[in-house]
């Protein structure tokens, strides 16, 4: 009886051994086959979500995405970090690590990022207040094509920060952001012809410039404009211009 139980057994393990056979195989293959590489993560994908949750002001969740994309190597999103570090948006405001994600963008020749590295150090903000290294640094932006870094360098020259007044040296950078269009630069411009700072008065030119801004919605160059029509300065004098202008500009401002 053990016999033929035995018996029975060997007959059952030959009838099972091509199918263990088979799955002992393929096990093993399992065991060699390659681990399946990670995909990355789309680095412009997550900058563009980024961008578009802070359009929307989602800044908490924006602030996430940008951190995804700069990891991933996006870098615009180190700009978009230290500029939300520097004004708390969906963080705290922190200058080190403001400056910290700046300077990597800088580096790879983010002139916006120069830009705002250059603010701080205008400002004194997390470093000490240093106006030589904030025109070194709007130089940089400007070299890039900067026209706010153009319109920054325009102001110090007039103003003296960190130089000797230059009414033609502010000049000069305030017309090159006019011809990239920045609205500032142009009600400056005006403002330097109006006043005969660094050329003869001329009321005519500076109205020019002021419409140009106005035009452009800058609502200063719009009450500078209606300051001209109501002394009848470079244009015919005229109340009901005037008042059109100051109501412009206060609707501007409000915006």
């Amino acid at each position: 009886m053990k016999s033929q139980q035995l018996a029975s057994i060997a007959i059952r393990l030959r009838e099972c051994m091509p199918l263990l056979l088979v799955l002992l195989i393929a096990q093993i293959s399992l065991a060699q086959a390659p681990m399946p590489t990670p995909v990355a993560p789309d680095k412009n994908a997550l900058y563009s979500r980024a961008v578009d949750m802070f359009e929307n002001r989602k800044y908490p969740t924006a602030f996430l995405a940008f951190q995804e994309a700069a990891v991933a190597g996006k870098i615009e999103a180190a700009s978009y970090l230290g500029l939300m570090y520097t004004e708390g948006r969906g963080t705290p405001v922190n200058y080190i690590e403001a400056m910290k994600w700046l300077r990597k963008a800088a580096a790879y020749g983010d002139s916006q990022a120069m830009v705002n590295i250059a603010i701080l150090h205008y400002k004194g903000l997390g470093t000490p207040q240093r106006y030589d290294a904030a025109m070194q640094w709007f130089r940089d932006a400007a070299a890039e094509g900067n026209d706010q870094a153009m319109f920054n360098l325009g102001v110090m020259y007039r103003d003296g920060l960190g130089v000797k007044v230059d009414f033609a040296e502010a000049m000069a950078w305030f017309a090159k952001a006019s011809n990239r269009e920045n609205d500032k630069a142009m009600n400056s411009v005006g403002a330097l012809y109006r006043n005969g700072q660094g050329v003869p008065v001329d009321f005519a030119s500076a109205a020019l410039w002021f419409r140009r801004a106005a035009d452009l919605g800058n609502g200063e160059a719009m009450f500078n404009l209606g300051l001209l029509y109501r002394k009848g300065q470079g244009v015919a004098k005229s109340d009901a211009e005037a008042d059109k202008w100051f109501a412009k500009a206060v609707v501007a401002k409000s915006e």
